[in-house]
């Protein structure tokens, strides 16, 4: 049984190794726009005194797909905000136990917020067209083409979606360290950067 478990927490390390690490190399590319953007704006607003109509929205736009593809890799390394005196103070399998409860609970709230993300980007709000996000297709002979609001809304269903992985790769490591607390386990990739509370 916990040769299935492990089997399966290696096919899921490897798997989350691979997509988290394209969501990174995004976001850092989106929150490299994003500041090139404002910077933009902040140039053309109080040097050019002619602000652009479009800079605030892309912001907002790179903004959130920065935050929903790196929330995911946050979450695998604990990045998050946690109160962990409880599970601390525990010894082996108790401690995996409590973790094991928490994360069931984290899944149940991650897949509603799943249902509310693809409602919310694929519903009526969705339809609506930016105020002021469109790509200048009229630049190369096509006709103006206006961002729809459910590709910024998006980023909350992709963030969702890709925490599913990760919460049931964190359940598998609590799982079978409930039945085996000494057990050593197939780890994520590093980061290359320290996360708060990832020690």
């Amino acid at each position: 049984m916990v040769n299935a478990l492990i089997i399966a927490l290696k096919v899921l390390v490897a798997f989350n190794d691979r997509v988290l690490r394209i969501g990174r190399t995004v976001a850092w590319i989106s929150l490299a726009l994003m500041v090139a953007v404002i910077l933009a704006q902040i140039f053309f607003r109080y040097v050019l005194n002619n602000a652009l109509p479009w800079p605030d929205e892309a912001a907002r736009f790179l903004m959130l797909w920065m935050t929903g593809l790196i929330a995911p890799l946050a979450y695998r390394h604990g990045g998050f905000v946690a109160i962990e005196m409880v599970p601390h103070a525990l010894k082996g399998a108790a401690s995996h136990l409590l973790v094991t409860a928490i994360l069931l609970v984290s899944l149940c709230v991650i897949a509603v917020a799943v249902k509310f993300g693809w409602d919310h980007t694929m519903g009526f709000g969705g339809n609506f067209d930016s105020s002021s996000l469109k790509l200048p297709l009229d630049l190369i002979g096509f006709e103006v083409v206006r961002v729809k609001l459910r590709y910024m809304y998006g980023s909350l269903l992709a963030c969702m979606v890709l925490m599913i992985p990760v919460n049931l790769e964190l359940l598998l490591r609590h799982v079978i360290g409930v039945m085996k607390p000494d057990r050593p386990l197939p780890e994520p990739e590093p980061l290359h950067f320290a996360v708060a509370g990832s020690e």
